[in-house]
């Protein structure tokens, strides 16, 4: 059967071009009339992300709470990798499993940006060695969601350190590659992690993109 245009991936799609254009619009128009076509359109961009009136109206403050020409968040994710086994973490927000890591933060590069989320989130002082892929999470299995994402997986070696979890982690461990946890599939996907580890076994520093 013929996929329909109108699938969830392509409105999606469709919504955070919307948000997009609106964002940036806000950002260089000073016309008060299309500023205010700019701001209905955020509307109508969280409208198409959910589905319930409520949680469109929540979205849309986040969309407006947002300025600057619009471009896409950095995730960072770290792959320590140790006797067959890889270092997921438990999150607090869906109790599923992830790689550690979280958004990017300014004023830090990437690999110092993966270091930090990986000594807060599991009390490991590491460092990066190779940049394993960066993807475009609306091209891959991730479900439905806002902002828009580049994910950075770094390959990293432990340095020191013992497991402490902070606030929003409430587990850390060891998980052998074909025994994995239940992921948190809005931060890493099972086809990633498989692809993650053909890459480990890749020796030369070959990074795949989008």
């Amino acid at each position: 059967m013929k996929e329909t245009f109108l699938n969830t991936k392509n409105l999606l799609a469709i919504a955070n071009e919307i948000q997009a254009i609106a964002q940036t619009g806000l950002s260089y128009c000073n016309d008060i009339y299309d500023r205010e076509r700019y701001k209905q359109l955020m509307g109508v961009a969280a409208k198409l992300f959910t589905i319930k009136d409520e949680e469109a109206s929540a979205l849309k403050v986040k969309f407006l709470a947002e300025s600057g020409y619009a471009s896409p968040k950095i995730d960072v994710r770290a792959v320590i990798f140790k006797e067959n086994k890889l270092l997921f973490v438990r999150e607090k927000q869906d109790g599923k499993w992830s790689l550690p890591g979280g958004w990017a933060d300014v004023n830090l590069s990437p690999s110092e940006c993966i270091v930090k989320e990986v000594q807060e989130e599991t009390g490991l002082l590491c460092r990066a060695t190779r940049l394993l892929a960066l993807w475009d999470t609306a091209r891959h299995e991730h479900p439905p969601h806002w902002p828009y994402t580049y994910k950075c997986i770094f390959e990293c070696e432990v340095l020191g350190g013992q497991f402490a979890s902070d606030h929003e982690i409430i587990d850390i461990s060891f998980f052998s590659i074909d025994k994995l946890p239940p992921l948190s599939k809005n931060r890493i996907t099972k086809q990633q992690i498989a692809t993650i580890i053909k890459l480990l076994e890749v020796k030369k520093g070959y990074t795949i993109f989008d």
